[in-house]
């Protein structure tokens, strides 16, 4: 059950993470802008790659449900505080210097301030959860997952705007952003059914 919840809370990582492309263009001014925001955010990203995995390994089955609920809640935290991180990172880079720049970038630190609060209240609502009962438990895993995916769908555009065109090309070429494009979705190498 576990499992499917992580699968869909990595759909949301995975669009802050997804700063993939190559390009063999330079553009200094954009570079710089692109190497702004993805260096301090290395560590944010980092933090929702650990969050992640730390929920996929918190339930193998036989877990203790309030074992499996404390797990999910403190990786709910550090993902609210690493989007909120990452929405102030992306405030002090500035608008990238591009055609709709401004906008783009609004539009992504409000869906990123969004997606912070969206996780802290996933993590009231995990809290919240009956544990004594399995089958509510795993019930309300299920709503949680529910949640997690409309997140991922309000957030999708902003992100598309911000990454358009030579703007996620440079994103792209950066270090901090690349790294955790590469690794960004740690479901995809579990194997392992719910």
């Amino acid at each position: 059950m576990n499992k499917k919840l992580v699968a869909a809370l990595s759909g949301g990582a995975a669009l802050v993470l997804a700063l993939t492309g190559c390009s063999d263009d330079s553009n200094k001014e954009l570079d710089d802008w692109a190497k702004s925001f993805c260096d301090p955010a290395q560590a944010q990203f980092k933090q929702i790659q650990d969050a992640n995995g730390a929920m996929q390994t918190a339930d193998d089955g036989n877990t203790d449900s309030k074992k499996v609920q404390q797990t999910d809640s403190a990786a709910f935290q550090k993902i609210s505080d690493a989007y909120a991180s990452l929405a102030k990172s992306l405030e002090k880079a500035g608008p990238p210097p591009s055609e709709g720049g401004e906008q783009a970038q609004k539009n992504a630190v409000n869906e990123l301030n969004s997606l912070s609060k969206g996780y802290a209240d996933l993590k009231k609502q995990v809290d919240s959860l009956n544990t004594s009962d399995k089958l509510k438990f795993a019930d309300g895993l299920r709503s949680l997952s529910n949640g997690i995916n409309k997140l991922n769908q309000q957030s999708e555009e902003a992100f598309k705007n911000l990454e358009a065109g030579d703007v996620g090309k440079s994103m792209a070429n950066q270090e901090g952003c690349q790294n955790q494009a590469a690794t960004g979705n740690p479901s995809a190498s579990s194997s392992k059914g719910s």
